[in-house]
C-alpha cells in the first residue's frame, strides 16, 4: 500500500483545495491529510484565518477524499508523522516549491501545480473588506497604517484626521471627522483620550464599529453609555489594548486558570517608558494604566476591596509616575506606570504552588516562564509575536464584527472599571498626591 500524506490550513475550502486533495489521492492508495491547528497557523503568520479547526475538519472530511485525518500543531511534525504512519510520498502545492526538499531523506515529495485564480486570503479579502478609518496623530497611529497591510481584508484609508487644541475650531473639525465616518465601515482611534467619547459616540451613532485606544472615556458612566449604543446600532466596541490579543498571552490566562501556579495570591505589573513630555497630550495613568491593569482584572476580577491611586506630579499636573494598589478578598494587585520614570516592565503572578514571571517588556509578551520551588519543574512557554500584536488585534476586529459576537478579547466589565480607575484619578478618589 502507498502512503500518501499532505498538509494544508483548508480555510474556507474551495475548488482549488479539492483539486490538490483529489491529486494527492491518485498518487497512492491511502491518503493522510494533516489540518493545522489554530494556535500553528498563527506561529507561522497565518493570523487571519476564518474558520474554527473543527469547522476546517470537517469540510476536509465531507469530500470524502481523506482516508485520516490528523491535526498539524507544531513545527518539526512533518517528520515525526511520516515515520509514524509509514508515508510513501509527501506531497504539497508548487508555490512550496524546494521548501520541502528536505524530507527527500524520508520519502518522496511531490509539489502538485496549484489552480490559479482560487486562493482563501483572496476570498477572505473579499468577504470581510473593511474600510477602516484612521484617526489621530500618535506614533501608534503609524503601526496600525502598516500592521493593516499584513491583514486579508483591510483597506485602511490613511486619513489621520487631527486633534482639535484649545484654539482650533471646533466645529469645523467635527464636520471633518463626519466627512471621513461617511467614506469608512469602521475607525481606529488614536487620538488624545480627551476625545475618546464624542469620537467614538460619533461614530457608534452612524452605524461605523470602532477600535479605540483604551480608556475608551474618562469616566465609567460614559464608557457603559458607549457599549450601549453600540448596543442599539449594532456596531462592535472593542479597546485597542494589543497585550490582549497576542497568543502568549491567552495561554498565560488558560494556564492560571487550570491552577498551574495554585491559588493566586498577588499580581505585579509595571509598563514605563521615557517620553518627550511636551509633545505627549497623555498621562501616565492614560498611557500604560489600561496596559497594566488588564492582567489585574482579568486574573483577579474586578470586585476589590480597597483601592489606593499615589502619583508623582510635574509643574504642568502631569503625573511621571502613578502606582494603584488594590486589594482582594484573598490577593492584592499592584501596577506602576510612567512616563517620567523607569522601572522594570516585568509582570509577576504569584501564587501557593509557584509564580509566572514575564520578562520586559511584558506587554510585547512572547515568552514567560513558570517558576516553583524545585527548580527542576520550572517551564518557559514561547509564543511568536507578530508586530506587536497589532495584526491579531486587526484581525480580532474583523471577526468579531463578522460573526456578531458581543464579546471581545476584553470584557465590558473589565474596559468599564479601568475607565472607573482612570476617573478616580482624575476626580481625586482615594488618591495620594507626592
Amino acid at each position: 500500500m502507498t502512503k500518501v500524506i499532505t498538509y494544508g490550513t483548508y480555510d474556507l475550502l474551495h475548488y482549488g483545495h479539492i483539486r490538490l486533495l483529489k491529486r494527492a489521492k491518485e498518487l497512492g492508495d491511502y491518503l493522510i491529510v494533516g489540518v493545522t491547528a489554530d494556535d500553528f497557523d498563527k506561529a507561522r503568520g497565518k493570523i487571519n484565518v476564518q474558520q474554527s479547526l473543527m469547522e476546517r475538519i470537517e469540510a476536509v472530511r465531507a469530500t470524502g477524499l481523506a482516508d485520516k485525518i490528523i491535526v498539524e500543531e507544531y513545527e518539526g511534525q512533518k517528520i515525526d508523522d511520516i515515520r509514524r504512519y509509514g508515508v510513501d510520498i509527501f506531497t504539497v502545492g508548487s508555490d512550496w516549491k524546494g521548501k520541502f526538499d528536505y524530507l527527500n531523506e524520508f520519502c518522496k515529495v511531490i509539489y502538485l501545480d496549484r489552480t490559479d485564480g482560487i486562493s482563501s486570503s483572496e476570498l477572505r479579502a473579499e468577504q470581510q473588506s473593511l474600510r477602516l478609518g484612521i484617526v489621530g496623530t500618535s506614533p501608534v497611529v503609524e503601526k496600525y497604517i502598516t500592521e493593516s497591510k499584513y491583514v486579508n481584508g483591510v483597506d485602511a484609508i490613511n486619513a489621520q484626521y487631527p486633534q482639535y487644541g484649545l484654539d482650533d475650531d471646533k466645529d469645523s473639525l467635527q464636520n471633518g471627522y463626519s466627512y471621513l465616518l461617511k467614506q469608512v465601515d469602521a475607525v481606529y482611534i488614536g487620538s488624545s483620550p480627551k476625545h475618546h467619547y464624542w469620537q467614538i459616540c460619533q461614530a457608534l451613532k452612524s452605524g461605523k464599529h470602532v477600535l479605540c485606544e483604551a480608556p475608551i472615556a474618562l469616566t465609567e458612566k460614559q464608557s457603559l453609555e458607549l457599549f450601549k449604543v453600540a448596543q442599539d446600532n449594532n456596531c462592535v466596541l472593542m479597546d485597542a489594548i494589543k497585550t490582549a490579543y497576542s497568543m502568549a498571552y491567552s495561554r498565560l490566562l488558560l494556564l492560571l486558570k487550570e491552577g498551574i501556579i495554585g491559588d493566586i495570591y498577588s499580581v505585579d505589573a509595571t509598563c514605563t517608558s521615557l517620553r518627550n513630555l511636551s509633545n505627549n497630550s497623555w498621562d501616565s495613568i492614560c498611557e500604560w494604566g489600561p496596559t497594566a491593569l488588564l492582567p489585574v482584572f482579568d486574573i483577579l476580577g474586578t470586585t476589590y476591596k480597597a483601592k489606593q491611586i499615589v502619583s508623582h506630579m510635574d509643574d504642568q499636573k502631569k503625573d511621571l509616575f502613578t502606582r494603584v494598589t488594590f486589594v482582594y478578598e484573598h490577593a492584592v494587585a499592584s501596577v506602576k506606570v510612567g512616563t517620567g520614570v523607569k522601572s522594570e516592565g516585568e509582570l509577576i503572578v504569584s501564587g501557593t504552588k509557584g509564580y509566572v514571571y514575564v520578562p520586559a517588556p511584558w506587554w510585547k509578551m512572547e515568552y514567560f516562564e513558570t517558576r516553583y520551588e524545585d527548580s527542576s519543574k520550572n517551564r518557559r512557554y514561547f509564543y511568536q509575536l507578530d508586530g506587536e500584536g497589532i495584526r491579531y488585534e486587526l484581525v480580532s476586529f474583523l471577526q468579531t464584527i463578522r460573526k456578531g459576537k458581543k464579546e471581545s478579547y476584553i470584557r465590558k466589565n473589565v474596559s468599564s472599571e479601568i475607565c472607573s480607575i482612570i476617573e478616580d484619578f482624575y476626580k481625586g478618589t482615594d488618591f495620594i498626591k507626592i
